[in-house]
Parts: structure tokens; sequence; C-alpha cells
């Protein structure tokens, strides 16, 4: 370990460092539109398939666990508020190895989980041909955006909230409509028919959708007083994301029963135009393509953070650091990860996206719940039992995930561990 680079400090040794231009509001509202993105109308499908009505419990699974990592990311970005989320505390706390593991595996989940919302985009909103196209167009524009400044990206997610949880609020109007008051009866297999294992998976794919408060940590160089601003805007955006969760969990189940909820690609458009306020439903897909450009914006935007901040530490081309002079945004970075995310649309099936999403983002937060336990009394916010269980969690969630994403992962981490171990000999030598 004594022989590896290490990152200079934000600001140190010449280092160009971002404008901190993000308070509290803006902060929760970029977690909130990352999480309460195309996860809502998308994800219960595979719950519902691994769980039946069980997806309920995994759902407060995905949420506990969530919790225990919101606050090991909260405590661990008031005290290193620079770009880079867990890539950098597990530097700092762990070794560079740990670090390099976490942030490989953001870069590489979120690149599928970027390119995913790009293609829930266009299924909502391209006509049947043009998929591909109008998903490259998204992250094309999504990344002229970002690359405009921080401020246009929270201004754009406040709109695309807006929108976002007014197509929400009128499709549980349109769904209950026409749904049969006794429509408890999902519940009468009970809520541990699909097992253990089942309720484990669902809570490992919707995981997938909770993920979005990283988003804040990762942009933390650039949050006004960290200290205070990052606890509460990560906590906010978690606990309002739970709550929009649990709501439209209970709604699809009651509308459409487990079975109907796991056959149905967009299960919120279906419950809709299946009732009596049929009009509703393309309202609701006009929502969910939304939620999906919101999701992108703000993936684009903590990738090419975390980017930025492996190219510092030596782990990713040092040409990436550079911050542009006046946008104050990592320009560079954000420019490769668009292009790179352009290229997977362009070849890939990706079905199976939020299960290797999952894996990978799942061991980045085990590094964070690592990281924070190794935290000294000074600067611990939580009790250290939340880390200890955060990590086993997302130990436990990652190995239960379907059998191919758990494969998927682990190549692709044993691919860049082998890459860092090529790249440290030839600087030895």
């Amino acid at each position: 370990m004594g022989n590896e680079p290490r990152p200079p400090a934000p600001g140190s040794s010449g280092a160009p460092v971002l404008a901190r231009r993000l308070g509290t509001a803006d902060a929760t509202l970029i977690g909130l539109g990352s999480m309460v993105g195309a996860g809502v109308f998308a994800a219960f499908t595979p719950a519902a398939a691994a769980a039946g009505s069980g997806l309920l419990v995994g759902l407060a699974v995905a949420g506990l666990v969530a919790f225990c990592n919101a606050t090991s990311s909260a405590q661990l970005a008031a005290v290193y508020p620079a770009s880079g989320g867990t890539y950098v505390y597990g530097r700092k706390r762990l070794g560079p190895w740990a670090g390099f593991l976490a942030g490989w595996g953001f870069v590489i989940g979120k690149t599928a989980s970027a390119a995913a919302m790009a293609m829930t985009f266009a299924a909502y909103a391209a006509p049947a041909g043009w998929e591909r196209p109008a998903a490259v167009a998204a992250v094309v524009l999504l990344a002229a955006v970002n690359y405009r400044g921080i401020t246009r990206t929270a201004l754009l997610t406040r709109i695309i909230v807006a929108v976002v949880f007014a197509a929400l609020a009128l499709g549980m109007v349109a769904a209950w409509a026409g749904t049969d008051p006794n429509a408890s009866s999902f519940l009468s297999e009970g809520l541990l028919a699909g097992g253990w294992y089942g309720i484990l998976q669902s809570a490992g794919l919707l995981f997938f959708a909770f993920a979005g408060y990283a988003r804040i940590a990762t942009m933390a160089e650039e949050v006004r007083d960290p200290w205070r601003t990052i606890p509460r805007a990560i906590t906010l955006a978690l606990g309002l994301a739970l709550a929009v969760y649990a709501v439209v969990a209970v709604t699809l189940l009651a509308s459409l029963g487990p079975d109907g909820v796991a056959a149905a690609p967009a299960p919120l458009a279906a419950a809709v135009e299946a009732g009596p306020l049929a009009w509703a439903g393309p309202v609701v897909r006009i929502g969910a393509a939304a939620a999906s450009l919101g999701a992108l914006l703000a993936l684009i935007a903590g990738l090419g953070r975390t980017a930025l901040a492996m190219s510092r530490g030596g782990d990713l081309p040092a040409w990436l650091a550079a911050v542009h002079p006046t946008y104050q945004v990592p320009h560079r970075a954000e420019v490769a990860i668009a292009v790179v995310i352009c290229c997977v649309l362009l070849v890939a099936d990706l079905r199976g996206a939020i299960g290797f999403s999952s894996f990978g983002v799942l061991v980045y937060y085990l590094v964070a719940n690592l990281a924070a336990l190794t935290q000294p009394s000074a600067d611990r916010r939580y009790p250290r039992a939340l880390q200890v269980l955060g990590a086993v969690s997302c130990a436990v969630l990652a190995l239960t995930l379907p059998l191919a994403s758990v494969l998927g992962g682990v190549a692709v981490f044993a691919v860049g561990v082998v890459l860092r171990l090529v790249r440290l000999r030839a600087q030895r030598r």
C-alpha cells in the first residue's frame, strides 16, 4: 500500500475544485429525483416475480438496508466532502484497494443503470423501431445539461420531480378507481408465500430503486455546509422515496394482484389502463418517461464525479480530472461517461441491468459501511450497529440476486482487479 499513489486533496497542489452551490433543498431533490425514477414504474415487476405479495417485505428490507447505507454515507460525507463518494471514503479509511473496488462497482453498475434508464425512457416515449436512437439522444442531451453546470442540473431535476409526482398522483387515483374495495385478497396467500430466498431476492432487486441517495454524497464537493446539509438531504430524500414506493406497491398489488404485477412490464400503466380512467394511461407514461430522464440526469452527474475522483486517485486516466474553468464541472469525465453509455446502448440488451447494477452498488455500499465502521467517535453520528447491519445486509442481498447477475458482477470485478494489478506493476517498473 505504501507504493500506491495518493490522490491530491481538492484544492491542494493545484488540484482544481468544484463550486459549492447546492443547498439542502436542491441536494434533497437530486437524491429524490434519482430514487423516484424509472424504478417506481418498472422495478416491481421482477420483485413480484421473485416474491409475489412478499415484495412488501422485500421493500421493507430494502428500505432498512438503504437506511443503514444512508447513515454511513452521511457520516462519511460530512467528514470527507469531496467528489467520489465511497471511492474517497474507502481510500481514506480502508486503503486504495477498498476505494478502487467501491469506485469500480459504482462506475460499472451505474453505467449499466444509466443505459437502462435511457432504454426505459425510449420504451415509453419513442415510436417502434426508434428506441435506441431516442435513448442515445436522451444521453447526449442530458450530458449537455450537466456540462453547463450543477445549478442547471438541480433546476431541471426540480421540474422533472414535479412532473413525476403529478403523474404518480394521477396514476394512484386512476388505479384505485378501478380497484375492488376488497382487493386486500392479494394478501390471502400470506406475505411469506414466496419464501425467504424470494423475499431477499426481491429486496436486492428493489434496492436498485433506493440507490439514488448516493448521488448526494458523490456531489459532496458542490454542497454548501456539507456537515449539516448532506445528512439532512440524504435522510429526507430516502424517507420521501420509501413512502412513495410503499404507496405504489400496495396500489399495484391491490389493482393487479401479484401475478398481474409480475406479468406487466409497465405495471402502473397497466393498472390505470385497465380501469375506468384509462385516459390517464398516457399521462402516466409521460411521467415514466420524465422519471427515466430524471434518473439518467442524476446518474450522469454522479458518474462524472466518481470518474473525477478515480482519476485524481490514479485509478482512471489523469486527463479525466479536468474541471471546466467556466462551468466548474468535470467536463471530460462526463463526456467520456456519456460516450460509454451510448456504446452500451448500441450493442447491449439490458433487460438484466437491474440485477447487474444492484450487485455493483451493493458492493459499493458494503465498502461504505465498513469504512464508516472505522471512524473515530469524534466523527460518529450513528451507532456502529447500523454499519454492521448494513455491511452484512449488503453482502447477503448481493449473493441472493439472480445467478446471472451475481456471476456477471463477479466477472466484471475480476476484470477490474486484473487491470489495476497490471497498472500497479507497470508503475513499479
